[in-house]
């Protein structure tokens, strides 16, 4: 069972790996492909979890394991907190940024913020089911089986999280983009996102794991490419220069620090629920 298991898993991260290659080759073969909506980024987002089906269905595994079921009970805390980390980290990093001057919020628009965060939200839940079933759904809970450590867990999504990425911020991502987000190469940027992947990796994680759902993933990752992204990217606030890699909303240090307390906090909580429900167990 073990040696299927890590079989399978080899087999999801090779395509994971080599998927947004393939995108980057068709793009390279068709022309005119609109920048940040081409062909090759559909193969590139659709590839893993296609991957995972074709997996499941052949090694005649279970869907269950993907935490499609919403399990609505007991977890409302959990769905409202998935909504809120995101509002609440940036805002309490928004608040660092203008007291020390690291952020200037004079060009942000409540109003319009407001509107353009709300007309990216139905797509941006599109995309991410398709990003959490794979990370979450599938390569999380197959993992877990393997008994691994929780921080060699962390670590094994975070890389190859990372890595799936690497096409996307090499290529397909708009340098005017990463140059909004970071003043660096590309190359540096892909070494600062890692941080990035590793710390939220936490954090999603052990949402999957408390819920044994991915739709609270979903919404956290909706909120974030509809928040963050916007608010850096599309210039609703300024950030000093040189400043960029400690309080970035997106990847600086302080940022993801506060992700991965969260991260850790969630963790406990499960620790703690579990403890509680073996002593229950044995009790009776």
């Amino acid at each position: 069972m073990t040696k299927r298991a890590i079989r399978n898993i080899g087999i999801f991260i090779f395509f994971v790996i080599i998927s947004g290659w393939i995108g980057v080759l068709v793009d390279s073969v068709l022309i005119a492909q609109p920048e940040g909506d081409s062909l090759g980024m559909g193969i590139w987002l659709v590839l893993p979890l296609l991957t995972a089906f074709i997996i499941i269905l052949f090694s005649k595994g279970s869907r269950k394991d993907l935490g499609l079921k919403p399990n609505f009970k007991g977890n409302m805390k959990w769905y409202l907190t998935s909504a809120l980390i995101f509002p609440v980290v940036t805002a309490i990093v928004l608040l660092i940024g203008a007291v020390t001057n690291w952020i200037n919020l004079s060009a942000f628009n409540l109003h319009s913020f407001i509107l353009a965060f709300c007309s990216t939200l139905l797509i941006n839940f599109i995309i991410n089911i398709f990003e959490e079933t794979a990370w979450r759904g599938y390569l999380t809970s197959q993992l877990i089986k393997l008994n691994l450590s929780d921080l060699k867990l962390y670590l094994v999504v975070a890389c190859v999280w990372a890595l799936w990425h690497l096409p996307y911020y090499l290529v397909f991502l708009p340098e005017a983009d990463i140059r909004a987000v970071m003043p660096v190469s590309r190359a540096v940027y892909v070494a600062v996102a890692f941080t990035t992947f590793l710390s939220w990796t936490v954090m999603f994680t052990e949402l999957f794991r408390v819920t044994k759902s991915v739709w609270p993933c979903v919404i956290l990752h909706t909120v974030e490419d509809s928040l963050i992204n916007l608010l850096v990217i599309s210039g609703y606030i300024s950030i000093a220069a040189g400043k960029e890699i400690l309080i970035s909303p997106i990847n600086g240090i302080i940022t993801s620090i506060l992700y991965v307390a969260v991260g850790i906090g969630i963790r406990y909580y499960r620790k703690q629920s579990n403890n509680d429900g073996l002593k229950h167990y044995i009790k009776l």
